[in-house]
């Protein structure tokens, strides 16, 4: 299912779980083991990501593909213009389709490692909007549904928050039909956020997506590598806790079920949750979520418009 009718459809919020390809057969085996773990949750949909310059194109071509026949959850293929002609993108996006995949996350990608700035490979795409572009006007395009991502801290490349938000606007009139957002551990700056992008007159639903944190370091790591900012308070908490893993990982779960308690409250349309092919913090959050189910709560005026009206 096309995850923009799922959206308008359900009456509930959308649980979604972002996996990445991995480089070892250990590692092979712990993602599809999470993805069993996981997949007994029930999400709405899953999603698998795309490495820089496009190194794990062929790993995520196959994880989805397995993930959708072997499990028969809903998922979607991350896809990047970086190092990829035309030609291409269109025999990608045929296997994809092949396999029965109908959604793809249309990103412009990261650069090989080494590499500072981004140059548009000869015969390529330039930009995710472009890309949004390309997947409309296939000729097969109508079985896909168009995502794209979006930074409430702001993209590190873009040159102030109102010409991340008029590019964000550009991706939506070019195809992209719902949004994920980049991970944050602020609430506060995700609701002014949503509140600037709805003024800019950006309508579709936004998902707010959550890194639950297993320990400070990794937190550290991650956070280098996507430019997320961790609040100075959390990064105190997490250092009061003397690099305690099971501390740690337990904090991490408090504090993601809090935040995410706090958007479905207010109206979000659901929780992307980064899961690292891991499953046992986001069996703990998400259990917890659905058993206070704190969407029903009152004051989803805060964050109703994330829904989108698209």
């Amino acid at each position: 299912m096309r995850i923009p009718d799922l959206l308008a459809s359900s009456t509930e919020p959308c649980f979604s779980f972002e996996f990445f390809p991995p480089k070892t057969e250990e590692g092979v085996g712990e993602l599809f083991a999470s993805v069993e773990d996981l997949g007994r949750l029930e999400p709405s949909f899953v999603s698998v990501t795309y490495g820089a310059a496009g190194s794990t194109r062929e790993g995520t071509v196959e994880v989805t593909t397995r993930i959708k026949r072997d499990y028969g959850i809903e998922t979607m293929a991350h896809l990047s213009v970086v190092g990829e002609t035309i030609e291409g993108l269109d025999a990608i996006l045929d296997r994809l389709g092949a396999a029965g995949i109908e959604n793809i996350l249309a990103l412009r990608g990261d650069p090989p490692r080494g590499v500072a700035d981004f140059t548009p490979p000869a015969g390529g795409l330039r930009s995710s909007a472009e890309l949004a572009a390309f997947l409309r006007g296939r000729e097969a395009s109508a079985r896909f549904g168009i995502g794209a991502s979006c930074h409430p801290e702001v993209h590190p490349e873009a040159a102030s928050p109102e010409a991340d938000i008029a590019f964000l606007r550009e991706k939506v009139e070019a195809g992209a039909e719902f949004l994920i957002s980049q991970l944050f551990f602020d609430n506060a700056v995700y609701f002014d956020w949503v509140e600037r992008v709805r003024e800019a007159g950006i309508d579709v639903p936004i998902i707010p997506g959550i890194l639950p944190i297993i320990s400070r370091s990794g937190l550290h790591r991650f956070c280098d590598v996507c430019g997320a900012e961790i609040p100075d308070l959390l990064d105190e908490q997490l250092a009061a806790l003397d690099g305690d893993p099971d501390a740690e990982q337990a904090f991490g779960i408090a504090y993601a079920s809090r935040q995410c308690e706090q958007l479905l409250a207010a109206g979000a349309p659901g929780i992307h949750f980064f899961v690292l092919n891991r499953a046992t913090s986001v069996k703990a959050i998400l259990g917890a979520l659905k058993a206070g189910r704190p969407w029903e709560r009152t004051g989803g005026e805060i964050l109703a418009a994330a829904r989108g009206t698209n």
